[in-house]
């Protein structure tokens, strides 16, 4: 009769055995790759939203900047047309 370490062992040794083969079942390493390809998407979306942030900051500052040279250019035709109206 076995020993209760001996069976111990056995088992730890068939639950390696079938955990080592589950493993190369599944594809750790694809498992792995997918996950590393996850993780560069998910960098690259990120650094794409953060550019287009910055590039609509950028626009409607300079939209915004036009809007104030014509409003003044607006002020200024009005003043003309009243002057010249006289």
């Amino acid at each position: 009769m076995k020993s209760y370490d001996e069976l111990s062992k056995e088992q730890a040794d068939r639950e390696d055995t079938l955990l080592a083969k589950l493993m190369a079942e599944v594809g750790i390493e694809d498992l792995a790759d997918f996950e590393m390809e996850i993780s560069e998407r998910h960098s690259m979306t990120l650094f794409k939203i953060t550019t287009e942030i910055e590039d609509t900051q950028h626009a409607l500052n300079q939209v915004e900047q036009l809007a104030q040279r014509l409003r003044k250019h607006l002020e200024r035709l009005k003043k003309l047309q009243q002057v010249l109206s006289k």
